[in-house]
């Protein structure tokens, strides 16, 4: 996680967007008496609204519990990604 003043991030501002897109890199930007932005890449961001789309769902976030247990278990069963796509 980089942090950056306002000042700072204005003037290197395609270095940072550099390191967010090609590093994953989270910055924070100040903008002074605990005010702020944070920095993420559009696929985090994904990431993120997408996880709060599952979670937002009790009987999803349920099946997958269930899922996680029965692999425990060693009830899952395997199967071939490659062989779903033919």
């Amino acid at each position: 996680m980089r942090t950056a003043n306002f000042s700072d991030f204005r003037s290197n501002l395609k270095s940072y967007f550099d390191s967010v897109i090609e590093d994953s890199e989270t910055v924070i930007i100040n903008r002074g008496k605990d005010m702020g932005v944070v920095l993420i890449s559009l696929d985090e961001y994904n990431a993120i609204k997408e996880t709060e789309y599952i979670m937002s769902s009790p009987e999803l976030v349920e099946r997958i519990k269930e899922g996680e247990k029965e692999i425990k278990e060693g009830k899952g069963t395997k199967v071939n990604l490659g062989e779903l796509w033919k």
